[in-house]
């Protein structure tokens, strides 16, 4: 059974609240499972809820018209997603979907904004990640328009294992769920083009790939060898 109050307290976001702030988030939040590749909300949907993975993994996709999928982004246990909790009443850019099996502690975006207002003293931390994700997202950009394809895919890994790994970068190995199309739809890049970047990489024993899953061996070594890469 989910302890909705450890997974409140132990996400980022809620880092600033007092407890008597977490004790009300978990009294309102409600508990959701989803299988793998199950929707929990659709791009449009105008539902706002900030959403904490207390297990499991979530993707951040969307899907055109012909049905393909484009994977934004990866989200492991202990993060939060929702990107309409600061603009509601405005359709979702994006939907969202169980990477593995998940299990979502949601709490209502009108919820949310009501503990902000009565607990000012959260305010620096929730603006603080929020600026971390923007600056992470304008650097994603950046390596997309500006290096080559060895630089991004492994810069791209490396955010993949720090997102996975409390926003750290540290030498213990970090592994999670990623496939060779779901790193090629992230990319822009053909599934061809990023299995030799991977095949490379692990050669330089940074990475281990195999049963649709990447082990980051050492995410400090791999920092050291995409600086090297410029």
């Amino acid at each position: 059974m989910t302890d909705i109050r450890h997974a409140i307290r132990q996400c980022p976001i809620f880092s600033g609240f007092p407890d008597q702030a977490i004790e009300e988030a978990a009294r309102h939040a409600r508990v959701r499972s989803f299988r793998t590749d199950e929707q929990i909300y659709e791009k449009g949907s105008l539902q706002s809820g900030l959403c904490v993975i207390a297990e499991g993994s979530v993707r951040i996709c969307s899907v055109n018209a012909e049905g393909r999928e484009a994977v934004l982004m990866i989200f492991d246990h202990g993060s939060w997603f929702g990107d309409t909790v600061f603009s509601p009443n405005t359709p979702r850019v994006y939907g969202a979907r169980a990477h593995e099996s998940a299990v979502i502690v949601d709490l209502d975006g009108e919820r949310f904004h009501d503990l902000m207002r009565r607990y000012p003293q959260s305010y620096p931390v929730v603006l603080d990640l929020l600026s971390q994700r923007l600056w992470a997202t304008m650097s994603l950009i950046e390596d997309d328009a500006l290096r080559g394809m060895p630089a991004r895919v492994g810069r791209r890994l490396l955010f993949l294992a720090q997102m996975h790994d409390g926003n750290r970068i540290r030498s213990d190995a970090v592994s999670f769920r990623l496939t060779r199309e779901h790193l090629a739809s992230m990319m822009g890049m053909t599934r061809q083009g990023v299995h030799k970047v991977l095949k490379d990489f692990a050669g330089e024993g940074l990475i281990e790939f195999r049963y649709g899953r990447v082990t980051v061996t050492n995410p400090l070594a791999l920092e050291r060898y995409l600086t090297g890469l410029g």
